[in-house]
């Protein structure tokens, strides 16, 4: 089995199924709507999924700030805290402020990136462990006492965490909750 052409399958399908699923069913009017009056919007979920990839591939394991920080003032979150997107919990005046077509084309950016680094993976580099405090903290310019779940979630972790946690399965967890909202708000295809 080949293990790179399995991630870069696995990530393809988690985008097709946001997208096909989720994106293209749900009109964009709708985004904000917490289904049932409560839980998250898909703005939310979209968000939230790929600040998590997005910090995961660009900022912990490639050293770099995340993509977000160079979409934020397109998103609307130009003056939102760096840590907006983060928290499972949705923070409504956030996704108000969010602007859907600049949120699928971060979304598409995040999405982009990760597929380019996934096609150029070498094996090894899934054994090594990111200074990851260091880079949410310089690269981020996310506050370790504000998300200190996050820091305490993400320390000490593997390449190969990353890329299974918050790249894969965490999207997998919301695209999931997606399909979920979208359902109860009666969009679904089937």
């Amino acid at each position: 089995m080949d293990l790179q052409a399995w991630l870069v399958d696995s990530h393809a399908d988690l985008r097709r199924r946001l997208f096909g699923a989720v994106v293209q069913q749900v009109p964009t009017e709708r985004w904000n709507e917490q289904a049932d009056g409560g839980g998250s919007s898909i703005t939310w979920l979209l968000l939230h999924l790929a600040r998590h990839q997005d910090l995961a591939l660009t900022t912990v394991i490639r050293n770099k700030p995340p993509l977000f920080l160079a979409h934020a003032a397109a998103l609307g979150l130009a003056d939102a805290p760096t840590s907006s997107g983060l928290g499972e919990r949705e923070q409504v005046t956030v996704s108000a402020a969010v602007a859907p077509d600049a949120l699928v084309t971060y979304v598409n950016a995040t999405f982009d990136a990760t597929e380019r680094w996934l096609r150029r993976l070498s094996a090894m580099a899934l054994a090594i462990v990111p200074d990851t405090p260091r880079r949410l903290t310089t690269k981020a310019v996310l506050d370790p006492v504000e998300l200190d779940w996050l820091f305490g979630m993400w320390g000490g972790h593997t390449v190969d965490w990353f890329v299974q946690w918050p790249v894969l399965g965490h999207g997998q967890a919301h695209v999931g909750e997606a399909i979920a909202v979208r359902n109860r708000m009666g969009l679904s295809p089937f």
